[in-house]
């Protein structure tokens, strides 16, 4: 799958849901290499690469008109109301999109799309209108794939009307609005083709970007989108593009646009989270208190398991240290998800509180162990 560039699969053979995405336009931290732009992912019995859709790749594209009809949005409406909020995000050779979600200029997009910048801390910003600003970072997220950028200018600017992303159906008919191909203001299509997603993207951390709850889409997005407003009939915003599924053929050669098959990340999770990005520079997310490490398949077998995440340190008095859990031990499950990589404690962070339980399995010395951890703050 594509973040427009990344998705990450849990292993077997997953659904789209399942698989994992790379992003687009990354901005890690300086010392961090630049991640693979693209990660063959399995889905169903097909070969796929989830793409981020922030990098900018030249070609050609053929426009098609948009028919407005039953069961459609109306797309010149939506385009009038909506394009004005919607940004070009300019990196380097590269673009991704956003949105304007204050009057000041906070707006939001993918962390893959300014990853690249984050040393500088800068990047340009082009308006529907073809002027362009320069803005800084504020924040971003590695674990969700989110950040946000604001405007450096005194001036008001349109902001996009939130939705209801709670709200949506399978079928329901979506327009996505973007810079595809570096393309700006360019508006395409769609339905809610499925809800509910997980979908594991590459990040710049030392784990995969978990889309938690991803809404499914056929609307066509592509390397450009990433960032960019997925809206209702009525110019709501409900989603951010993330990533795209591009079915491998002939000598693994993978199809560089949409197949049909996109993914956003809900307005209820993407909107909270920008604010905290806002307010503090930071997402601040529940924890099990302790340092793990994925265990190298070719030395598993040292610690009596097939996979697992090696306890490296405990904080003392923190969840796994009043769990029993103790440095040494392998922590082989979480909730009952295998615990094969650091996804599965991403997953737990983003659908989890400070409070809540969750239940470990772990090996000590070759014997099975199952503790209730805790989180915490």
């Amino acid at each position: 799958m594509d973040h427009d560039d990344q998705s990450s699969s849990d292993g077997g053979a997953d659904t789209p849901a399942d698989t994992q995405a790379p992003p687009a336009g990354d901005a890690d931290a300086p010392a961090k290499p630049n991640l693979p732009r693209w990660l063959i992912v399995s889905v169903g019995v097909l070969a796929a690469l989830v793409l981020v859709a922030g990098g900018f790749i030249a070609g050609t594209v053929t426009a098609s008109a948009l028919a407005s009809g039953r069961g459609a949005c109306d797309a010149e409406s939506v385009a009038n109301r909506v394009l004005p909020s919607i940004v070009t995000i300019v990196v380097g050779s590269g673009n991704g999109s956003g949105q304007v979600i204050t009057e000041d200029g906070y707006i939001l997009t993918n962390n893959h799309v300014i990853s690249s910048a984050a040393a500088s801390g800068t990047v340009t910003v082009r308006f529907s209108d073809g002027h362009e600003l320069p803005a800084t970072i504020v924040g971003r997220d590695p674990k969700t794939d989110l950040a946000v950028v604001k405007v450096d200018s005194d001036e008001d600017f349109q902001v996009i009307d939130e939705g209801d992303s709670g709200s949506l159906s399978v079928g329901q008919p979506v327009v996505a609005l973007g810079a595809p191909l570096g393309l700006y203001s360019t508006v395409t299509t769609g339905i809610v083709s499925a809800l509910g997603r997980t979908v594991p993207v590459p990040s710049d951390d030392d784990r995969n970007a978990i889309l938690v709850g991803a809404i499914q889409t056929d609307a066509s997005i592509n390397p450009g989108n990433s960032g960019g407003a997925l809206v209702d009939c009525r110019g709501r915003l409900v989603g951010v593009n993330t990533a795209i599924s591009s079915v491998s053929g002939a000598g693994g050669q993978s199809s560089t646009g949409s197949v049909g098959i996109g993914f956003a990340i809900p307005q209820a999770i993407a909107i909270p989270l920008a604010h905290q990005l806002i307010e503090h520079g930071k997402v601040t997310y529940p924890n099990i208190g302790a340092d793990l490490i994925p265990i190298p398949h070719a030395v598993a077998d040292h610690f009596g398991v097939e996979y697992g995440l090696f306890v490296e340190s405990t904080i003392a008095g923190g969840p796994a240290d009043e769990a029993g859990i103790r440095p040494g031990d392998v922590i082989t499950a979480v909730n009952g998800r295998s615990a094969a990589n650091l996804d599965v404690l991403t997953h737990v962070q983003l659908t989890s509180e400070a409070g809540d339980t969750v239940t470990v399995d772990y090996v000590r010395d070759g014997e099975k162990y199952t503790a209730p951890v805790t989180l915490a703050d």
